[in-house]
């Protein structure tokens, strides 16, 4: 079993905010794990599903338990100590899905450890566990505009240019915490953590040597 936590807040208020994000993702996650249908449980909203793990004798589940804290981001631990205890969990079989404001917006970082950054509910996480060795995807949202407070940006809801972003770097997003889960966190540190960017450039180098002509070197004068 595996726990994966989605952060933000709850209630219509803050629906589709940047604080959020976290709470998008795991619903993505539950999405492609199929999970049950969501119930209120360690305070929070709770889901079980599976993901398809690819060992040497075949394919088995890889149990999944998917949490959304709704004691509101800052007292986000309480809720996920209830979880870990329940289900005797250690906190490195549990992920942490976060927004940063200082990733680019649709960057993803995973870690397996290391210390808050600044991010009130993953502290909360951390000190109820009693350890900073909880893997985390965090999910870049960029930096407030000249003149914006922070709490007033990460409070505030997306803007036409974000949305299409943020609808691909959540899935992208769900997408890690699946490999976090099934392949562990070198795994999804090595495919999630390159700069979009790079990727597309390197992707796009290794088509342009596949599609090349290949050059007859002269023969013997």
């Amino acid at each position: 079993m595996k726990l994966i936590v989605g952060l933000g807040n709850p209630g219509r208020k803050y629906e589709q905010t940047r604080h959020n994000v976290g709470f998008m993702v795991a619903a993505k996650v539950a999405s492609l794990a199929v999970a049950d249908p969501s119930k209120v449980r360690f305070e929070g909203e709770f889901a079980e599903g599976a993901a398809p793990r690819q060992l040497s004798g075949g394919v088995i589940q890889e149990k999944l338990a998917i949490l959304c804290p709704h004691t509101y981001m800052n007292a986000s631990g309480k809720s996920v100590r209830k979880a870990c205890d329940f289900y005797k969990l250690e906190p490195s079989e549990v992920l942490v899905i976060c927004d940063d404001v200082d990733l680019a917006a649709g960057r993803l970082r995973v870690r397996g450890s290391g210390s808050a950054g600044g991010q009130r509910g993953l502290a909360d996480i951390i000190r109820h566990l009693g350890t900073d060795q909880v893997s985390r995807l965090r999910l870049g949202i960029g930096r407030p505009p000249q003149g914006w407070e922070t709490a007033d940006f990460v409070l505030g809801k997306f803007n036409k240019q974000e949305i299409e972003t943020f609808e691909q770097a959540t899935t992208d997003a769900a997408y890690a915490a699946l490999d976090w889960a099934c392949s562990g966190i070198a795994f999804a540190m090595n495919r999630h953590n390159a700069d979009p960017a790079a990727k597309q450039k390197k992707k796009q180098n290794k088509e342009l040597r596949t599609n090349s002509p290949k050059q007859t070197p002269p023969g013997p004068r």
